[in-house]
């Protein structure tokens, strides 16, 4: 029991982790209908920013961690301002493919400023144990969960009770209709992708600490997270968080329990969940099935 107690703790802020990032990819995916597959690199270069920040400093500084936040909202909103927004009337390949060339401009230009050497990335928590009942509870792992549900919530309150929020859903629902009643749907998409890219932010900062900070540090993280918001649903933002902790857990007692599947395995484990619900479910566990008359 203590082995399992331990293993669900260490799945739960992986799973949080990967339910932040995939919930970006979802916020992005309502309004649009398309993967924004340069979230990971966009989390990783918001991180770089923290982690600049802080070498101006002695150590971790909160204070890093909300500039950071600011910095990725306000980058979020003009990366949508100035490469999707004239794609407005594109075909969908021409976005996807947008946000592909977005992928490789951030990794190498993160490589070109800081160098694609291995960095130090703080932890804003201790790196000691809680003993409770002979099991050791990591504080990393439990700070790192309070932290991205703390954001979670404060997104979900935003978008059920704030008229901003409001108008963001009405407008990612049902953006003709929206126009028709002077919502400016072109703003509400920045936001969108301020919000996804301030949630990114977030995962960035929890996952660089317990690897090393280098320009493709998320690149991985970025699969868990495709796969958790498939297995969620791609327009559920609850099923991709979810979807994120259920896949954390999951793959975390898969590594405990089943001896073969090793952390060499996790990614290829996750692939083939994600290939099992697209076959199974393909809508996904919180998603629904939407019928176009043709």
């Amino acid at each position: 029991m203590q082995q399992f107690f331990q293993t669900l703790t260490t799945g739960l802020s992986d799973g949080a982790i990967y339910g932040s990032l995939a919930l970006a990819l979802v916020l992005i995916y309502k309004a649009t209908e398309v993967i924004n597959f340069a979230q990971g690199e966009m989390a990783m270069f918001t991180t770089y920013i923290a982690w600049a920040l802080m070498d101006h400093g002695a150590a971790w500084a909160w204070w890093a961690f909300g500039a950071t936040l600011v910095i990725a909202f306000l980058g979020g909103g003009l990366i949508q301002t100035i490469v999707i927004r004239p794609l407005e009337r594109a075909s969908v390949l021409t976005v996807v493919m947008a946000t592909i060339a977005l992928l490789v401009i951030l990794n190498g230009l993160a490589a070109w400023i800081w160098s694609p050497q291995l960095q130090f990335f703080p932890s804003p928590f201790p790196t000691t144990s809680w003993v409770i009942g002979g099991v050791h509870i990591s504080k990393q792992d439990v700070g790192t969960f309070g932290v991205v549900l703390a954001c979670l919530v404060v997104l979900w309150l935003f978008f059920r009770f704030t008229k901003l929020g409001l108008a963001m859903r009405a407008g990612a629902l049902n953006p003709n209709a929206a126009r028709l009643l002077g919502v400016r749907t072109s703003w509400l998409l920045a936001l969108g992708w301020g919000f996804a890219a301030a949630l990114g932010a977030v995962s960035g900062m929890m996952v660089a600490p317990t690897v090393f900070l280098t320009p493709n540090m998320m690149q991985a993280v970025l699969i868990y997270a495709f796969a958790a918001a498939v297995l969620g649903g791609l327009e559920s933002p609850v099923g991709a968080v979810a979807g994120g902790i259920g896949l954390g857990v999951m793959l975390n007692m898969l590594g405990t329990y089943v001896h073969p599947v090793t952390s060499e395995l996790r990614l290829p484990v996750a692939l083939l969940i994600l290939l099992i619900v697209l076959l199974v479910k393909p809508a996904g566990l919180f998603g629904r099935v939407v019928v176009r008359r043709v």
